[in-house]
This record gives C-alpha cells, structure tokens and sequence, in this order.
C-alpha cells in the first residue's frame, strides 16, 4: 500500500471536480491545465481514479449506507447528538429522501470516479498518458475499463437506473436502465480480463489485476437476478472457481490479520482500497463509533464523537455462537479500560462519573444511552493513531470468493460442497472443530435471527414470520463481513430488506432495495428524475 500511495498522494489534486453550476465554461486558475500537463507515467495518470475510492467510507457515504440501512448496524442518536435532523435514523427506518446528504456524497464520488476515468482511458487511447516500460496500453486500458466498471456496479446496486456516461462529452446525460449498466459491466470486464496482468505483489496492490476483475464480475454475477431478474449462479461459480484455482490467495490464518494497521500482506486482500492516515486519509470508523472517552483506551491523537453512533443491532449480535472468534474480533463490549489496562473509563452524559460498560441492548434504534450498544472492534485502532487510520479496507477478499461459491452452489442444488466452503471459513474462527462444521442440511435452514420491532427493549411484533430461503448460509455471511459494507446487498438478495422488521425498521416498500436520485443531480440535469 504504501509505496504505490507515495506515487499517487501527490498526483490526487489534479483531479477534476464536479460542479453544479449550470455555466459549464471553464475557469482557469493555473498555468498548467489538462491539455498542457505532461504525465512522466501512465501510474501519475490512473492514481487518482483508485484515490477517489477513499471517499466512500465516510460516516455519511457509500460506507454507512450499506450497513445502517441493514439489519446489522444502527446510528441513533443519544445524550451527545447524533440526531443531525434525523440523517441517521431515516438510513435505519428506510424514510430517506434525496435530499438526504449520504445519498448526494455516494452519488458525486462515485461519479467522480467515472468521469476520471473516462479521462484517463481518452488520454491513453490517444497516447497522451504514455505506458511505463515492460506494460502495454492495453493493459492499462483494461485495468481502467475494470475500475469504471467498479464505480459503475456500485451506481447499478445501489441507484439503479442512472446515466450512463463513457466518454469526457460535456453534454447531459439521460437515465439508463438498470438491466443496461448491467449488461454494459459484464461486457466491460470480460472484454478487460484477458488483457490484466496477472501479478499479485506490490506494484499491483491497491489496483485491478484479473483476480481483482475477476472478484468483481462474480460480484455482478451473485446479485443479477436483483439487477436483472436473471440468476447467473453458474457464471459466478466458473469467476470464484478461477480464483480459487489461480493459488494466487489464500485464507489468513489469524482473522485479526486482515484488519491490522499493516494489513497489505494478508494473503487474503484479493482488492483493497488503501489508506494511511498521513497520506491516503479517509478511514475513521472509531471516530464514529467509539464513545470519546475511548481517546484514552488507545492514546488516540483525536477524540471520538461523543458517545458515538454507529453501534450493532441486538437481533443480530444475538445470531452469534458464543464460541465463535469472530464476535469478540468484530465487536467492542463490556467494561473500557484506559491504556493501562487497569484504570476504567468513564460516561461524561446520562452515565456521567460511572465506569463505561458497553451492553448489547438497545431501547430502539432511535436514542440510546451512552453506554448501550456494541461498537467497532474489526478494524484495529493502532496506539496512538490519529483521526485516521492506516488500515487497508478489504473490498473483496479470499473468504468472501469461497462463501460466493458455496452460495451458487447451494442455489445450484449442491448443498454438501457448499458446506465444505462454508466450514473451511468457519474454521479459523473456532477453536473446537466440531463447532467449525455446518452440513448442507444446515445451509438450507432459516436464520437464527429473531426478526421484529423492538421498543423499550422487549419485542413488540414480529412482522414479516416467513422463513428465510438459505437463511443460514445469510447468517455466516453476517458474521464473517460484518463492518466490511456488505450487509445492504446480501439482505436484499436473500429477501430479507424490504420485507422483514428490526429494532425500530418495518417495511416501507419495495422501491427502497435502490435510493433514489440526490435532489441535487437532478436540479443540476433536467434529463433526471425519480
């Protein structure tokens, strides 16, 4: 990570943006513009099309919405704030609007990364950009078709509809469908994969090489029948087999590992999105959830945001085996402690004075107290950090190919294989074999998630009681990606987002599996509408 940060940390500025003025005329405030820079690489070119993907794991961006508008995560307000005119519980009670800032910060760094990268291949198609000695053009055509087809299966999956834009044309866009980007995805990528390179080491990391691509197509593959209608569990089998096969990567022995400060050689990290907190900022996930008395507990250089926010849901902490690893390697709970180890943490709210004990309960997912709810462990918080952190985040990692293998594979009709996967995974987080085992019978079970509201901590309706086709095999990926931005997708595959009832969520309509077009891009194009 560091190294190829270095090369891009400098060239990130010479980004375009986006305005929403309606004068499209250009303002020159420099000597030097697009057409008179001169790049001494193609790497100074394509880094800020990798750069601008460190501005979606803001508390109010791609990141959150993906797990707060789940049934996994909620930000409710307490003593301390968080209520921020009701931008959070609306992510949680499926009441968001477009103009609700979270669905505007998506929409403008996802399409920043399409307009830089539509740039960039004109620049290389025409030989401006020149190619580094030993790498073809080609492949650097590939290796940027494949991260705008990244940007573009995030517009597709969360917006839907939306305009479809290839080239550096000027001219407003009109909407295109869904099952279109789609289409144009697949073609995308498989017209690209030939042509990447095949290396996984350092001058790759943090960028798209054919198992990168090849991740993301399965990715595609998994939730067409939501894009499309159409099951493609074949065809996301052949792209996790080939992963599986190329012995490129494997699983990390020590599930903490993968989410360590110094994370870039994990062998699991098939893609990562990189970050260091001097010169590649963006990740701050403690700053958001952790109470600021935390500050002490790791003699961070900042404070966190009061009380925080971002905490688990009860119904899904409770889905947990009480031996599995992964519940104490992904959630902050009981009694805090400073530094020291032996000195204990502090409310400064409605526990003011009193030691700070984190429980799981929640009244609602509307106010909390400043001690209720679990927060943030995944992602470790180095001693001494600053605001941000220097964790890599794993977008698509080893463990997640396999449990999208065994999930076609269970779809498919092959339950005992499945299983297979699914325990391979699951071993790591065990200490007892047996426990580590599920059978294919299991996979095909409901969830153990008790689903319905909750007020004042008791049960008040169940809702929706059908049960959860592969409900299980729903359960393992919740507790395998939890806090790795999955959550959103997976419950809207398995039917779960728009019909069933948690905490303080009930159903509030099919349109909701995709947000809507922020007011502000539609105000900026009368071509858009919702």
């Amino acid at each position: 990570m560091k190294n190829l940060l270095k090369k891009i940390s400098v060239i990130a500025i010479i980004g375009i943006s986006v305005s929403c003025k309606n004068n499209l005329d250009e303002i020159v405030y420099s000597d030097v513009t697009q057409d008179t820079y001169e790049y001494k690489n193609a790497y100074q070119a394509i880094g800020i099309v990798y750069a601008n993907m460190r501005g979606l794991f803001g508390h109010t961006n791609y990141y959150m919405m993906q797990e707060t508008t789940s049934d996994e995560l909620v930000m409710p307000a307490n003593a301390s704030g968080w209520d921020d005119g009701g931008i959070y519980k609306r992510m949680h009670l499926h009441t968001w609007n477009s103009e609700n800032p979270q669905l505007a910060n998506m929409w403008n760094v996802l399409y920043k990364g399409v307009i830089n990268a539509n740039r960039v291949i004109e620049q290389l198609e025409k030989g401006v950009v020149p190619a580094p000695s030993g790498v073809s053009k080609e492949q650097l055509i590939a290796e940027m078709k494949t991260a705008r087809a990244f940007y573009y299966w995030l517009i597709c999956d969360n917006f839907g509809a939306a305009p479809l834009v290839t080239t550096t044309s000027t001219e407003l866009p009109s909407k295109a469908s869904r099952a279109d980007i789609y289409t144009f995805i697949v073609t995308e990528l498989n017209t690209s994969i030939p042509s990447l390179s095949e290396e996984n080491n350092k001058l790759m990391y943090g960028r798209f090489n054919k198992w990168g691509a090849k991740a993301l197509l399965a990715n595609v593959y998994l939730n067409s029948i939501v894009y499309t209608g159409q099951p493609k569990w074949t065809e996301c089998l052949q792209e996790c087999s080939d992963i599986i096969n190329s012995g490129k990567y494997g699983l990390e022995t020590n599930y903490r590992k993968i989410f360590t400060t110094q994370n870039e050689n994990s062998p699991e990290i098939i893609f990562s999105v990189p970050f260091d907190e001097n010169l590649a900022s963006g990740f701050f996930p403690e700053m958001f959830s952790w109470h600021g008395a935390l500050k002490d507990k790791v003699l961070l250089q900042a404070t966190p945001w009061g009380s925080g926010s971002a905490l688990g849901v009860p119904q899904f902490i409770d889905t947990y085996d009480t031996d599995d690893q992964r519940l104490t390697n992904t959630w902050l709970m009981g009694p805090q402690f400073a530094a020291d180890g032996v000195t204990a943490l502090k409310g400064s709210y409605d526990q003011s004075g009193k030691p700070l004990v984190f429980t799981k309960a929640l009244p609602d997912g509307l106010f909390t107290g400043e001690s209720q709810g679990y927060r943030m462990n995944k992602f470790d918080v180095r001693t001494g950090s600053q605001y941000n952190l220097s964790n890599d985040f794993p977008f698509f990692r080893y463990a997640q190919v396999l449990l999208m293998k065994a999930e076609c594979l269970l779809r498919n009709g092959n339950s005992n294989e499945a299983a297979q996967l699914v325990s391979q995974v699951r071993s790591r987080s065990f200490t007892t074999p047996a426990k580590a085992t599920v059978s294919g019978s299991e996979l095909t079970q409901n969830t153990r998630y008790v689903y319905g509201n909750v007020e004042n901590y008791l049960p008040v309706s169940p809702g929706d009681t059908q049960p959860v086709q592969f409900g299980r095999l729903h359960d393992e990926l919740g507790w395998e990606f939890a806090w790795e931005g999955h959550r959103r997708r997976d419950n809207i595959r398995f039917g779960i987002f728009t019909r069933k009832s948690w905490l303080s969520h009930k159903p509030t309509g099919d349109d909701r599996a995709v947000f809507m077009i922020p007011q502000s891009a539609i105000n900026s194009n009368p071509k858009l509408s919702n």
